[in-house]
């Protein structure tokens, strides 16, 4: 059997709510919550197209990488991430929704809030302000409150409550937990939250895993984790049923093994004895520099650690004698010179990992997730001169 395909306007995360709901129970059509402004050619167009009975929710995105996809994933595998969710985090409560309705963390959210019978309160849409997100953060009225934001949210939070803003401070001490996902926690950022009281739990996880499956290094639920040739692999009740319309894309990314079906991540990574997950970064974010390997995720991590860096990210730029090398982007000049960092990463991480310069611009691009949009970042630091 098969259902119709139902496009939402995520930019009305109500009618995403209502949507959801009626999907999940299998009422009516599976949902495809999409923003007004996604400019997704390739899967724009969902026409007559259908789905499986048992998919609820389409997922559409470009991902950080430019590579458009749709998740199609089943009301089985969002009520158990949900539910896996709500055994970690202390029990199933209210949710502020602050990330866009259309990116499988900000969807989730309200699956949550429909899974435990309550009302989300919303950000709504616009820039993101830690004024207002306090005072929406005051109208949750349950016993257990939580959210859900991206590193970049979490800092502009942290920066007003540093800055002075007793509300902000107050907001982030109200919540049970903030999950904090869509990339790498850096250090620093933990410890800013730790000092102030906020609970923070830092997730992995992503579209084809119904959202965060990893929380603070450990999997949620009966999520299992490998790791297969340095690669992580997923199984487990919330994998997706793959990419609609592309089966060989979903022949590449899932696949059967040892009687469990696995979700190939592409993430480089480790599993420790105990179960405990370490991602090192993305697999196809290396590159060769004067011969040498050199995973820019794990350079950033090192450049986030300086002063003045916490928020920079890490791209290749093509190099005439090495081939490539790393190239910091950051908003506003930071007290910390190149000369300085470069001996930093380079004592970290070996000489070819150093960064050949730091490039600074006005704003970092983001996606709609609030992830850096490394796609513009690489060709702004490949366009401009050293």
């Amino acid at each position: 059997m098969t259902r119709a395909l139902r496009v939402v306007d995520a930019s009305r995360p109500g009618e995403v709510l209502v949507a959801l709901r009626e999907a999940l129970t299998g009422t009516r059509e599976a949902v495809v919550p999409r923003a007004p402004s996604m400019a997704l050619p390739a899967v724009r167009s969902v026409g007559p197209e259908r789905v499986a009975q048992n998919v609820a929710v389409v997922i559409e995105t470009s991902g950080s990488t430019g590579s458009p996809k749709r998740v199609a994933l089943s009301a089985d595998a969002l009520l158990a991430s949900a539910a896996a969710s709500a055994g970690v985090v202390g029990g199933q409560g209210q949710w502020l929704l602050a990330l866009p309705a259309h990116y499988v963390a900000g969807a989730q959210v309200l699956v949550r809030s429909i899974a435990a019978g309550t009302d989300p309160v919303f950000y709504g849409e616009g820039h993101f302000d830690p004024e207002r997100f306090a005072e929406l953060a005051r109208e949750l009225d349950h016993d257990l409150r939580y959210t859900s934001l991206v590193p970049v949210q979490l800092a502009r939070l942290l920066d007003s409550a540093e800055a002075g803003s007793r509300d902000v401070a107050s907001a982030l001490r109200r919540f049970d937990a903030i999950l904090l996902g869509g990339q790498a926690v850096a250090p620093s950022l933990r410890e800013r939250a730790d000092r102030l009281g906020a609970r923070i739990m830092a997730t992995y996880g992503s579209s084809e895993t119904a959202g965060g499956c990893v929380y603070d290094g450990m999997p949620i639920g009966t999520t299992v984790v490998r790791e297969s040739a340095g690669l992580l692999e997923v199984s487990g009740p919330t994998l997706a049923e793959g990419y609609l319309g592309d089966p060989d894309r979903t022949s590449a990314a899932f696949h059967e093994a040892d009687g469990a079906r696995w979700y190939r991540t592409g993430d480089l990574g480790e599993v420790a004895a105990d179960g405990r997950v370490t991602v090192f970064g993305r697999s196809d974010n290396v590159i060769i520099s004067g011969g040498e390997k050199v995973l820019l995720d794990a350079v950033e991590r090192v450049v986030q650690e300086a002063p003045g860096l916490g928020h920079a990210v890490v791209v290749a730029a093509q190099h005439p004698e090495w081939g490539q090398v790393p190239v910091v982007v950051t908003e506003g000049a930071p007290p910390v010179t190149l000369p300085e960092l470069r001996a930093v990463v380079a004592e970290r991480l070996g000489r070819a990992a150093a960064p050949a310069r730091i490039l600074v611009v006005d704003r970092l691009p983001r996606l709609a997730s609030g992830k850096p949009d490394r796609v513009a970042l690489a060709a702004v630091a490949n366009d401009r001169p050293a």
